[in-house]
């Protein structure tokens, strides 16, 4: 399965970086048609922040489901709320609801967040950040049998040694709860890592929240593109 990302990048990244509802719909469309099968998108605020606020979902959400019928889910990161309460808070607001939203397991607050998102029929990814104690924080938790599956988030940007620390951080969360593991990386590990999760059998992502660029290190001009590359890198892979 491949997921295509948003970003918590903003207009300083690039003009071509899709920051309102619908930007992101257009983006969403054009990916889905490029062979993404799931959506992983982040609201954003007028000025173009990350926001966990009701009016932001819903009209990123109902903009996007306009154009798509695949899986669609949003960030819960806490640089989007610091406060844990006030992000319980706006997801027990929300007036629509994705399909599932990812919460990073090192975070102050995770559980109580996840708990929030399950009692209104969220499905969760559980961001397992490298480098972190996610890991060992989702391992011991009692809601781990309960989430949709394992983000497993590989922030080594190192090409030379992000898959190194995408096996190591496998092998901590591979087997956590018996859940499904979706395996990424960021900036230079991004194609490494994937290419990893391409001969593991396992469910990745692409999208500029990872990368800005193709493998040849040109800059992508689509979230499209990225998936049609990603795609292509993950049909020559030896059997």
């Amino acid at each position: 399965m491949m997921q295509v990302c948003g970003t918590a990048r903003g207009a300083g990244d690039g003009a071509l970086i899709p920051l309102s509802p619908g930007a992101m719909a257009e983006s969403v469309m054009e990916a889905v048609a490029a062979g993404a099968r799931d959506v992983h998108v982040h609201p954003k605020s007028p000025c173009g922040q990350d926001t966990l606020a009701p009016r932001a979902v819903a009209a990123t959400m109902e903009s996007v489901r306009s154009v798509t019928t695949v899986p669609v889910g949003v960030t819960t990161g806490a640089w989007a709320e610091p406060d844990p309460a006030q992000r319980v808070a706006h997801i027990r607001a929300w007036t629509v609801l994705p399909d599932h939203a990812s919460v990073n397991w090192h975070e102050p607050g995770a559980e109580a967040v996840a708990e929030a998102l399950l009692d209104r029929g969220v499905g969760v990814e559980a961001g397992i950040w490298s480098g972190t104690d996610g890991a060992e924080r989702f391992t011991a938790s009692a809601l781990g049998p309960r989430v949709l599956r394992v983000l497993a988030e590989v922030t080594d940007p190192d090409p030379a040694t992000a898959r190194d620390s995408a096996r190591a951080l496998l092998t901590v969360v591979g087997q956590a709860h018996g859940r499904p593991v979706l395996l990424h990386g960021e900036e230079g590990g991004t194609w490494p890592v994937l290419r990893l999760a391409g001969r593991l059998g396992l469910a990745t992502r692409i999208g500029y929240e990872d990368t800005l660029v193709l493998p040849d290190g040109e800059r992508a001009m689509s979230n499209a593109q990225l998936v049609s590359v990603a795609l292509s890198v993950l049909s020559t892979l030896p059997l």
